[in-house]
């Protein structure tokens, strides 16, 4: 059996691939930026096809700079946002760019959603509530604006999956795509009052697949554009958050994970199904294991923003400005795609508050970081409601570079923070279920050897204290401006 695997992570700015061998871990790495579009307010869209050419290219990249053959690697598997939508024609070409998770222009079909289902407990039935990250509202939405390209959908999937489709893959969506589409029960299986309330037909929906199921090998088509060997196995992955968390080694009760993504998620592990209208529910790779969690719209998405907004100035730069400043003094709703978890309102709009002329670009900066801290805090909030033990705590992704979020995120959440070393996010994780589908790895117990955790980020008491204090003050500030909020969104969209 050969011994490499590739591990395929689309994310929202970017897609990045890893080579790896089960016993020496990553060999190598490639990666490629994606570009991010928002025709309206509230709009979230990527192009599937950069998505392919990126892939095409990082392969590529990592053969020839490890010298690794094709013909030894034994797997592909791919994660990617969840539940993103990619819509295709009979040949699985997409009829327009993907709708991403954070979109929020359903709201109007959110709505006409959950009163058509409202006789189902939809969150005990699905795991999740009628959301701006439902399917079925995004679907209706298409239906009815884009009415042309509806016309041509004959197949829906999630980014990971199609990804694994175009490179030869049999049409499937995975289990957690399924899970957080709202389209389905707990159990897998369709749920039909959705579907006939969205007036979708069931066959658009391709078969459910758990992670590290084999749905294929490598097509011709796709061994030219990569390098790779049409021998190559294609093993179903998972979403990305989950996939990072199992990567990070989150799956003993209590284990938690902050994840510095595009988006923002947290994740807990359980040894139940924990359902609250305010969270989503994800099972987790390993069998028995459940990850109750919540994603906000924008995290690093919105330090881009920003980052644009004052010229492109590099982070590193904005935050050794930051850092100098006092904790708090701005506030900053992050609600510039709306919302999601657990407020689930995609009418909300950003905001900085708080302002006066002696501020700069630091202290707004640093107000960002702060409120995606503050985001998570709330949902921390919600985990202990629910009697969720959080005990060992864990930071992840591309914003956990940053010395001074990490520092933040610590006195907000009042925890000790473990990063984890030279941890790659999802594409480690999908790496391993390649392994796993192919069998190049043998057992779940596996999957942590090469997890190393730093050293923990510990909070200073003394800005814990202030952090306390503001972030009730920016709750208030959160349902004060609700209602401007969505004024300001409904006479936008009229």
């Amino acid at each position: 059996m050969s011994g490499y695997t590739i591990g395929i992570d689309l994310g929202t700015t970017g897609t990045k691939c890893v080579l790896f061998a089960p016993d020496a871990g990553i060999i190598a790495q490639a990666s490629r930026s994606s570009q991010l579009f928002s025709p309206s307010p509230g709009h979230a869209e990527a192009d599937p096809n950069e998505w392919l050419r990126n892939i095409h290219e990082a392969i590529r990249e990592l053969l020839s700079t490890s010298g690794v053959r094709a013909s030894d690697v034994a797997a592909v598997s791919a994660s990617g946002m969840v539940p993103a939508v990619v819509v295709c024609d009979r040949t699985g070409t997409p009829v327009r760019r993907a709708i991403l998770q954070n979109d929020a222009r359903a709201d109007v079909e959110v709505n006409e959603l959950r009163a058509a289902l409202a006789g189902i407990d939809m969150v005990s039935v699905t795991g999740s509530a009628v959301t701006q990250q439902s399917v079925a509202p995004t679907l209706s939405w298409l239906r009815r604006y884009e009415p042309d390209v509806w016309s041509r959908v004959s197949r829906v999937q999630g980014s990971y999956d199609w990804i694994l489709t175009k490179l030869g893959a049999e049409p499937h969506v995975e289990q957690n795509w399924a899970l957080e589409s709202g389209l389905f029960r707990l159990d897998g299986s369709l749920l039909d009052a959705a579907l006939v309330a969205a007036e979708l037909d069931p066959t658009i929906i391709p078969a459910v697949k758990n992670p590290g199921a084999v749905v294929g090998t490598i097509s011709s088509e796709a061994a030219s554009a990569t390098g790779l060997s049409t021998s190559t196995m294609l093993v179903v992955g998972g979403a990305d958050h989950v996939l990072s968390a199992f990567a990070a080694g989150v799956e003993s009760p209590g284990d938690w994970l902050v994840k510095l993504g595009g988006a923002g998620d947290i994740l807990v592990a359980s040894d139940r199904p924990i359902t609250d209208e305010r969270l989503y529910l994800d099972a987790h790779p390993k069998p028995g294991i459940w990850l109750p969690n919540g994603c906000m719209a924008t995290s690093g998405s919105l330090i881009r923003w920003f980052q644009t907004l004052v010229g492109g100035a590099a982070l590193t730069d904005l935050d050794d400005e930051a850092a100098g400043r006092p904790p708090a003094d701005v506030l900053c709703l992050p609600y510039f795609l709306g919302e999601k978890s657990p407020l689930h309102d995609p009418m909300l709009r950003g905001a900085f508050v708080g302002l006066h002329l002696g501020h700069t670009r630091a202290d707004l900066y640093r107000s960002v970081l702060e409120a995606i801290a503050f985001g998570f805090r709330h949902h921390a909030e919600v985990f202990r409601e629910l009697n969720v033990p959080l005990t060992k705590a864990r930071i992840t992704n591309g914003g956990s570079k940053s010395t001074l979020w990490k520092q933040i995120h610590s006195e907000v959440l009042g925890a000790e923070m473990y990063p984890i070393i030279d941890h790659p996010g999802a594409s480690i994780g999908a790496a391993f279920l390649a392994g796993l589908g192919s069998g190049l790895i043998d057992s779940w117990d596996e999957a942590t050897v090469h997890v190393q955790l730093g050293a923990p980020v510990v909070p200073d008491p003394e800005r814990q204290a202030i952090y306390e204090e503001r972030y009730r003050l920016w709750r208030e500030l959160g349902d004060a401006v609700r209602p401007i909020s969505h004024r300001l969104a409904a006479d936008r969209r009229q």
